[in-house]
């Protein structure tokens, strides 16, 4: 059997279990972009930001009971789905109330082929390329090629070394294919699709810009959330909860803090619907992950604020910053999560 063919069979923790609920469904996600759309267009910004709290609350909550009896995978997908879109629109009122609306195209453009969260990106486009285009389209099929050939060793690792049976598979063995898989999964999408995304809107004048930027390269958390890994979700919890609350509480120094805690935690609920709910497992986890990352910025603004220098020798940051990221990692993805979701995609774990 191929790659290909091996690929395809092993996804079987996705296969949706009553069609015409998938399609309902879908159709359901569909109409949520022309929903956020007049949502923006409200003039009154209070209405407009509730409508846009309900829709994404709603949309989400939806999705999640209808989806109850269906497979983990296909429940987080479709769920990621409803609750990206609609935040566009609760991003969309931030941005663009009171100011030139997108075109119902440019805004449909905005939500469905682009991941990032600054619809002003899209006000305009052009038959002008930028002239940098085709290295992100070439970087991206570079990256998607060594995400490709990472789940091969994964898939390889499970089918000729451990077997199809996760019950009974060591926990280290199991661990080392998954060590292949989640880079791979993450070139292949973060750096890879996102990339030609990046490329695409680039050959139209968009200036979309890399929403992952060499995140090996990070010396503190604050770097790595701030301007290195998935920009777009920082965009979006600073431009929905950060700058709300920080402008409500007047910009003081408490308000500074407690819009930093506030986003923290916002970024924790919505890794809970995206990695929990699926599996109906795990509560809590994702949430602790990121306070604990909240902790660790607090800590480095303690370190600005007396003048230690810990974090100004690159390696010491480097260090500290990965022990952040790698060492709490199982609390984010755990094991439930695995099992419902990841392992499914190379055969083991299906649930």
């Amino acid at each position: 059997m191929n790659l290909c063919a091996l690929l395809l069979s092993h996804a079987s923790g996705y296969h949706f279990h009553n069609p015409g609920l998938i399609v309902g469904v879908m159709l359901l996600i569909g109409v949520i972009p022309f929903v956020g759309y007049a949502i923006v267009g409200i003039r009154s910004l209070r209405m407009a930001r509730m409508l846009a709290w309900l829709l994404t609350i709603a949309s989400v909550a939806s999705v999640e009971r209808l989806l109850i009896d269906e497979p983990a995978g296909l429940r987080m997908v479709l769920i990621i789905v409803a609750l990206l879109w609609a935040m566009k629109a609760v991003v969309g009122v931030e941005s663009l109330n009171r100011k030139p609306s997108l075109p119902l195209g440019n805004w449909l453009a905005f939500v469905l082929l682009w991941f990032g969260m600054r619809p002003k990106l899209f006000m305009k486009f052009s038959n002008q390329p930028r002239t940098d285009w085709g290295t992100y389209v070439l970087r991206g099929v570079n990256r998607i090629g060594l995400g490709v050939a990472l789940i091969a060793i994964a898939i390889f690792l499970v089918f000729e070394w451990i077997g199809k049976d996760s019950s009974v598979v060591p926990f280290w063995r199991l661990w080392v294919a998954t060590a292949f898989l989640m880079p791979g999964l993450s070139l292949l999408m973060h750096f890879g699709l996102f990339n030609l995304l990046v490329g695409f809107w680039r050959r139209f004048s968009i200036n979309c810009t890399p929403l992952f930027r060499a995140p090996l390269l990070s010396t503190s958390l604050t770097e790595f959330w701030g301007k290195r890994w998935n920009l777009a979700f920082s965009e979006m919890t600073a431009v929905s909860v950060f700058r709300p609350i920080k402008a409500r509480l007047r910009n003081s120094e408490i308000g500074v803090h407690v819009a930093t805690a506030s986003a923290f935690l916002f970024s924790g609920l919505l890794h809970e619907l995206a990695i929990s709910v699926p599996v109906q497992a795990g509560f809590g986890l994702p949430l602790l992950y990121f306070l604990l990352h909240g902790i660790g910025m607090v800590a480095e603004n303690m370190f600005d604020r007396f003048g230690i220098e810990i974090l100004n020798r690159p390696w010491i940051g480097s260090l500290w910053t990965w022990a952040w990221v790698m060492i709490p990692i199982p609390i984010l993805f755990h094991r439930p999560f695995l099992e419902g979701c990841v392992w499914p995609l190379i055969g083991i774990g299906v649930r």
